[in-house]
């Protein structure tokens, strides 16, 4: 069954523990609310807009001066969820929803943060080398605007989503549906665009962003996942302060494209609880991670589910 035909009963919910997307949601909404709530203190406070911008946002984002960012080098991480702009915000966080809900149902819920932030953490480095070596910016790199928003953590996103399944298909009920890489077309022209005017090192920093998506999903076919130390990382400090709560190892899982198991030739009877367990391993991993047989009964499950 190929993945723009894949469909499931049971989707990742909002509430759900594990919900990577929520949670990165929730991480660039606080950080904005934050950063508007102190701003609003200065307004009222009758400071000068330009004592917010030094005093408080300057150590939210990515300065282009090395010299500045090895003071904060945790801006590297804080700039990709820094969004000044509520519209700069919302166009983030569509974005993300629509490329980064495909990646979770394909990929499972421990793929996302890791491209995010590798994304614009890469993305946050060219922006510092690329204004820095080019003459034509570093003459003017003591004006030049300090980067902020998820623009280089969703290319990757993106970009990861689309070579995972560039023939997933969305919107199914317009014409059979609208291939995923033309949705990334659009949103690689549009993010573009916005930056034709802008400063160079920002859009290096996204074409960075989505050269690390490309490659992430690259290196995951060869078997080799960059973000499995992060959720190895994440499961320590979890079983460290709830010890109760004892995360096991899994053995003998394989990627999809990696598997030499050929599907059984015996139909077994679907039935609810083997149809269940398969939903909750695709809400954790991926469609990608089923074998052949649990392909198979899943097809077979959809199909009477059509009668």
């Amino acid at each position: 069954m190929s993945t723009q035909s894949y469909k499931t009963t049971r989707k990742i919910l909002l509430g759900q523990d594990n919900n990577a997307l929520v949670i990165l949601f929730a991480v660039n909404a606080l950080v904005f609310v934050l950063i508007n709530f102190i701003k609003i203190v200065y307004y009222l406070s009758d400071f000068p807009i330009e004592f917010f911008y030094k005093q408080i946002l300057d150590w939210f984002t990515l300065p282009a001066v090395t010299d500045t960012m090895f003071y904060r080098p945790w801006t590297l991480l804080t700039h990709m969820f820094t969004h000044y702009s509520i519209w700069h915000l919302i166009s983030t966080l569509l974005w993300l929803w629509a490329f980064g809900y495909v990646l979770q149902d394909l990929a499972g819920n421990n793929k996302l943060i890791p491209i995010y932030l590798y994304g614009g953490f890469v993305g946050g480095l060219v922006f510092i080398l690329v204004n820095n070596v080019f003459p034509g910016l570093e003459r003017n790199i003591s004006t030049t605007a300090p980067l902020l928003g998820g623009g280089a953590a969703v290319m990757a996103v993106a970009v990861a989503t689309t070579t995972l399944a560039p023939d997933y298909r969305i919107f199914p009920l317009i014409n059979g549906g609208i291939p995923l890489w033309v949705l990334a077309l659009i949103f690689v022209a549009i993010d573009f665009a916005t930056l034709a005017s802008g400063n160079g090192g920002i859009g290096a920093a996204h074409i960075a962003g989505a050269a690390i998506g490309f490659l992430f999903v690259k290196q995951l076919q060869k078997g080799k996942d960059w973000g499995a130390w992060m959720t190895q990382f994440v499961q320590w400090l979890d079983d460290l302060f709830s010890p109760e709560k004892k995360h096991q190892q899994k053995n003998g899982e394989k990627h999809f494209y990696r598997a030499t198991r050929k599907p059984y030739e015996k139909i077994a009877n679907v039935t609810q609880q083997k149809l269940d367990a398969i939903l909750d391993k695709i809400n954790q991993h991926g469609y990608s991670f089923l074998t052949d047989e649990e392909k198979a009964f899943l097809h077979r499950a959809s199909s009477e589910e059509d009668l």
